[in-house]
């Protein structure tokens, strides 16, 4: 299954029916070919009184290939960096808490250009990646281009802990700030649906 956030609401790509449950604000469309994605999806994304839409077919790769191909495709990774004292490293841009990512160069390897991308927002070194973590895809517009985003996301573990943390101003980062397990609830209460997933994959409830 690959859960995609369009603006204010969710789709999902499955090829098991199952996995969708019947109720009033959710849609279940079999999807055979590109044309029959660009009708059904213009079509359902266009329902206010729906908040979930599930496009299914049996071969994943297939149906990502339909529904991608509506969209230019950019591709980034990140980090959620935790350091030896049990913190976590957040940045905050355009007024809510992120995680620090960017887009992977021409010719960059995904695990080099997210370790790139925190160092680069963050203003720190010493990191090193613990394990892969689910991406996450999100689709905005720029000059009216529709735009899907998949972000390659890693747990990293940080022994630069002593560094001055200095936001990257010029990408619109105003703050960076290393936030305990517990503290996270302000995180949670101002950012993105996005990070919230990849927060939820990495940390322990409670």
């Amino acid at each position: 299954m690959i859960k995609i956030f369009y603006f204010n609401k969710l789709i999902y790509l499955i090829n098991d029916p199952a996995i969708f449950k019947p109720k009033e604000d959710a849609i279940l469309a079999d999807i055979r070919s590109s044309d029959e994605m660009l009708l059904k999806f213009n079509k359902l994304v266009n329902k206010k009184k729906l908040n979930e839409i599930y496009f299914f077919n049996e071969n994943l790769q297939h149906l990502f290939n339909y529904f991608s191909g509506m969209f230019r495709i950019i591709e980034a990774a990140g980090g959620l960096v935790k350091n030896e004292k049990g913190e976590y490293l957040f940045i905050f841009r355009n007024g809510k808490w992120d995680l620090p990512k960017g887009k992977i160069e021409k010719g960059e390897g995904i695990k080099t250009a997210a370790i790139r991308e925190v160092e680069e927002e963050c203003g720190i070194s010493g990191l090193s990646i613990i394990r892969e973590l689910p991406p996450t895809y999100h689709t905005y517009t720029i000059e009216e281009k529709a735009i899907l985003k998949r972000t390659y996301w890693f747990e990293m573990s940080c022994d630069d802990t002593s560094a001055i943390l200095v936001p990257q101003i010029e990408e619109g980062i105003t703050d960076v700030e290393w936030i305990a397990a517990k503290n996270l609830k302000k995180v949670f209460k101002n950012t993105f649906e996005s990070v919230k997933e990849v927060l939820d994959a990495a940390i322990e409830p409670g």
